[in-house]
């Protein structure tokens, strides 16, 4: 079958890396690897950040003369698309293209992580609220990674069938392939080998990552600090602010996938807050590598780690459980080791791309049928 690809709030070939990219690279590769033929069928970009409603009337305006031309080239085309594939529509980010396409061609309209907050109807995304409902009630099959989203869209369904669970994934292989190396690490990024090793991955940017940094150091307060020390991985425009929250901290900037996956198996747990973390692809990372994760309870995290097996999850916003589920980890090495192995198979045994493409090719089966 070949698919029109499209991801209304980054293209899979936008220049600047976040995990919207990645997750529509991979979501690409599973595609592919369900033996799919997939094109990038635009890049066009309808996110709106500011709720600017003349901003969204023209975004809708450009999408509409986009889709036209798609139809057009589709129809004179020898191969045209027999699905489209929207990744990630919101009310900040609606697909004005894969709708009108799909119609216009008779052809399925698939979409992965819809998402829809009943809160926004009649503010500044209005626009964009309503085409997102009206997009994730037309769609053929919805692919929910998580399952806060799925219990949001349904009443748009009239059909829940229309659902896949396609929980979060990822390339495993480089991070699972990664060997703890501590010496180096340890002269690389100044870390005391005789201290248990944080580790907290994330850019730094105003919003939830901002609050996460924020929450992360009243934890570290909260610790004795004399067995701990915490290497952070990251970068962004707030990095001086993000510093001066965390004094004392080793902050690595941005790594390469090869140097992170190190870092991952080096260290002895991995520690985020997770405000407002949709899942959070670093968890999985850091899992992939053996390594334990203590989170914030929020959103899609539960999604992603197996609370009281992989990991520890604690209430949102609460720092003095949070600090106690690290202190308590690590202080029992047994408990923490057998976590990491056991998130090291739950990533192997059920995130993986092959994982995701035999879900992807059940869920299109069935539209198929």
């Amino acid at each position: 079958m070949r698919i029109a690809f499209y991801a209304p709030l980054k293209a899979p070939t936008h220049p600047t890396p976040s995990g919207d990219r990645r997750m529509a690279r991979l979501l690409q590769a599973a595609l592919a690897a369900g033996g799919y033929q997939v094109t990038l069928a635009a890049d066009f970009r309808s996110f709106d950040r500011d709720g600017d409603p003349a901003r969204q009337r023209r975004l809708k305006a450009e999408g509409a003369a986009i889709a036209a031309d798609l139809v057009a080239g589709y129809r004179a085309s020898a191969t045209p698309p027999e699905a489209w594939f929207t990744y990630h529509l919101y009310h900040k980010a609606p697909d004005w293209l894969g709708p009108a396409v799909a119609a216009a061609l008779s052809i399925p309209y698939l979409v992965a992580e819809p998402s829809f907050a009943p809160k926004r109807a009649g503010g500044p995304w209005d626009i964009g609220h309503r085409a997102a409902a009206a997009a994730i009630a037309a769609a053929d099959r919805l692919f929910c990674l998580t399952r806060l989203d799925m219990a949001c869209v349904a009443p748009l369904l009239p059909d829940a069938g229309r659902m896949t669970f396609l929980p979060p994934f990822l390339d495993a292989t480089p991070f699972a392939a990664a060997r703890p190396e501590r010496d180096a690490l340890a002269a690389r990024f100044r870390l005391d080998p005789d201290k248990r090793w944080l580790l907290a991955v994330g850019m730094m940017r105003p919003g939830d990552k901002q609050r996460s940094f924020q929450r992360l150091g009243e934890a570290m307060t909260r610790l004795d600090g004399g067995d701990a020390q915490l290497l952070v991985v990251g970068d962004g425009e707030l990095r001086a602010e993000v510093e001066a929250m965390l004094p004392g901290v080793y902050f690595a900037g941005a790594l390469p996938a090869a140097d992170l996956a190190r870092v991952y198996a080096g260290c002895d747990l991995y520690v985020w807050p997770a405000v407002g973390e949709a899942y959070g692809m670093a968890l999985l990372e850091a899992q992939a590598a053996g390594l334990p994760v203590v989170a914030g309870n929020e959103r899609g995290v539960p999604d992603v780690v197996r609370d009281g097996e992989t990991g520890l999850l604690t209430p949102p916003g609460d720092m003095a459980a949070f600090a106690g589920a690290i202190a308590g980890l690590l202080g029992d090495d047994d408990r923490r080791r057998a976590m990491g192995r056991a998130a090291a198979a739950f990533v192997r045994g059920e995130r993986t791309v092959a994982a995701a493409a035999a879900r992807l090719d059940a869920g299109l089966r069935a539209v198929a049928r």
